[in-house]
């Protein structure tokens, strides 16, 4: 007999009709005739789409190198084994202590543990989904080497602060900004703080060129180092190729390396994107908004719900709307969210829920202290999120939203 009080799989991983997704077709006609453009070209696969992509995301984000890759995982991964290269000065080594917080997605941990670094976890505001900084500082000792802050869904924690200590420290700091394009924090965009800062364009983030990422960084010698590990640790460049007189100059290697390059048809869509960022931006913001009023101003409203807090100089970038119920409802999530997709809102956990819960981190040993993060563990008891679209959200879409999360009073 099933328990009503625990997820019913069934629902929820079976395919069906929404009424309301989590994801909308984001891309129109525009972006598509971009991408048919390369198709129909003799060069799909990276060129000067890609080439062209780079140099306005780091004209935009005000960086001086972007590189893009096949996903925002790829960007992480390039990131961090760019970190520990036998060509950076300012490296770590495996065996050293890297911090990372709780409340992550999974790529953003596991080139970590490939890089054979020792994982130390801290905990998130669930008030806000972000760290308080003053507690990764707390958790830093001498073999400190790495720190990844991860922005949550378009809003940050104090990174001026994180980036004066890590750079007094030497310690190496890497912005996981994939979820949190086109936020800023004192007006400086986010994923700009780090030594490196990567980002997603998979098909629910703020742009998307259906998957692909990108990495950025300031430092030429980084530049150089993530340009050859996505491309197999391979160079081809003519003084490179003088001081290797012997070897065939078209295929010299340099670097260990991966093959993480995107296609031309990816860096055109995201191209094309991109020029809207800012449209996306502000339709997602306001339609929040109205999401929002629409439920507090209703009849039935009794502070079932909690939203965000938007930290001080945070400018947010919302790619999806987290919602969280009141503590006191938290015994009916589990049947509220079995109920609200049966009624066809498609609703999704906020990122993974608290990380150090997932078998995987069990069986790499990965919180051996069996270490209690009473924030992230708040948000995967409590949160949940739903879609957030691109264009201006109609009242008959307001409306059924509304009124499936009321269901709440009722299950």
């Amino acid at each position: 007999m099933k328990n009503k009080n625990n997820y019913d799989y069934q629902v929820l991983l079976k395919k069906k009709k929404y009424k309301y997704h989590l994801l909308e077709n984001a891309l129109d006609k525009s972006d598509l005739d971009e991408g048919i453009k390369v198709i129909r070209s003799r060069f799909i696969t990276m060129n000067k789409y890609t080439t062209n992509f780079e140099k306005k995301f780091a004209k935009k984000l005000k960086v001086k190198y972007a590189l893009m890759v096949n996903s925002g995982s790829s960007a992480n991964l390039l990131a961090t084994f760019a970190s520990c290269n036998p060509w950076r000065k300012n490296r770590f080594k495996s065996g050293d202590h890297a911090i990372i917080q709780s409340l992550c997605w999974s790529t953003s941990l596991w080139p970590l543990v490939q890089a054979g670094l020792k994982i130390k976890f801290v905990d998130v505001n669930p008030k806000t989904l972000n760290v308080d900084v003053d507690e990764v500082i707390s958790k830093v000792n001498s073999k400190t080497k790495l720190i990844v802050i991860i922005n949550v869904l378009g809003i940050s924690g104090n990174l001026s602060k994180l980036k004066k200590f890590c750079e007094k420290r030497k310690i190496i700091l890497i912005e996981d900004n994939c979820e949190s394009l086109g936020a800023k924090f004192k007006n400086k965009s986010l994923g700009t703080f780090g030594d490196f800062g990567t980002f997603s364009f998979f098909y629910s983030h703020q742009i998307t060129s259906g998957e692909g990422g990108m990495v950025v960084c300031n430092n030429i010698e980084d530049y150089k180092i993530l340009k050859s590990l996505r491309s197999h640790g391979w160079v081809r460049d003519i003084k490179t190729a003088k001081k290797f007189p012997n070897l065939d100059p078209r295929y010299i290697f340099i670097n260990s390396g991966f093959n993480l390059r995107p296609t031309d048809i990816q860096a055109a869509i995201g191209s094309s994107q991109f020029n809207r960022l800012e449209i996306f931006k502000k339709n997602r913001h306001d339609n929040r908004k109205k999401i929002i009023e629409s439920l507090k101003k209703d009849i039935r409203w009794n502070n079932q719900f909690y939203f965000l807090d938007v930290p001080k100089n945070v400018q947010p970038s919302y790619m999806v709307f987290p919602i969280f119920l009141n503590p006191i409802l938290k015994h009916k999530k589990k049947r509220f969210i079995n109920t609200i997709e049966k009624k066809g809102l498609q609703t999704r956990p906020v990122i993974s829920g608290s990380f150090v819960n997932q078998p995987a981190t069990k069986l790499y040993s990965l919180n051996k202290k069996k270490e209690k993060f009473k924030g992230s563990n708040t948000v995967e008891q409590l949160g949940f999120v739903i879609g957030l679209y691109t264009k201006k959200i109609t009242q008959k879409q307001i409306n059924f939203i509304k009124n499936t999360l009321f269901l709440i009073d009722k299950v």
